[in-house]
């Protein structure tokens, strides 16, 4: 019995160290709360979240301003639609999950396409390749003479002004080999009555990590609300300068 007992111990001991275990290690592999841009402490969501998501919409809207003229898909846009839709071939020739996939920006008339990313090498690696997967399910089932090939020469910048003379961030990307489009962040030093274009023009900081924890949603609330030309967000007083007010 007291044998018994040893053993029945040993085991309750042996689970709450590997519940312990199974506890902490999700709690690293959770970003601290406090982290989140523009979010709640409770939220759950990870870190960047906001910043990335204003890079796709800058970048991806930006394409479609200059070029009018062409078909576009945008992400959540996926292979399925854009097949059918852009009249390239026959959908149901791709498989149930990859006709799931979404590329960033997909242009069926000049038959490229982008995968957006953060400018460092391990996301540059991903980018590279999403998109030779993204290329080899579409030239498998579009018709002949459309295939598709990675997109190049795509680059562009443009600023969000928080208050005057206050936080200024500076959005830029690049295209460096085809189909791969990547994009940073950066900020410029508060100079109270200076023009933006003169605090433009002043070396390139990284975000403040405060700035990115309270700002980072606003961020992205004002430029997709510059790009459709709708209202303001509520809270922000700045303004969003465009690559055409950059160039």
């Amino acid at each position: 019995m007291k044998e018994r007992g040893r053993r029945t111990w040993s085991t309750w001991g042996l689970a709450g160290f590997l519940l312990v275990l199974v506890a902490a290690l999700g709690a690293q592999a959770e970003p601290p709360s406090t982290r989140l841009p523009g979010r709640p402490l409770e939220s759950r969501e990870r870190w960047g979240f906001f910043l990335g998501k204003a890079a796709h919409t800058a970048i991806g809207r930006e394409y479609r301003v200059r070029h009018p003229r062409r078909v576009v898909f945008l992400d959540p846009a996926n292979l399925s639609k854009i097949v059918k839709e852009g009249r390239l071939g026959n959908p149901e020739r791709l498989s149930e999950l990859v006709r799931l996939l979404r590329p960033d920006i997909t242009d069926t008339s000049d038959r490229v396409l982008f995968e957006i990313k953060p400018d460092d090498e391990a996301s540059r690696d991903e980018g590279r390749e999403q998109a030779g997967r993204y290329l080899a399910a579409l030239n498998a089932v579009v018709d002949p003479g459309k295939q598709f090939v990675g997109g190049t020469g795509y680059e562009g910048s443009l600023f969000v002004e928080f208050e005057n003379g206050g936080a200024l961030w500076h959005l830029s990307w690049r295209t460096p080999e085809p189909g791969v489009t990547l994009y940073r962040w950066s900020s410029r030093r508060k100079k109270p009555n200076a023009t933006w274009k003169e605090r433009a023009a002043q070396k390139e900081e990284e975000l403040p990590r405060d700035e990115m924890e309270q700002l980072g949603e606003l961020a992205e609330q004002a430029i997709q609300a510059a790009y459709d030309k709708g209202e303001r967000p509520k809270g922000f007083q700045g303004q969003v300068y465009l690559p055409a007010d950059c160039r």
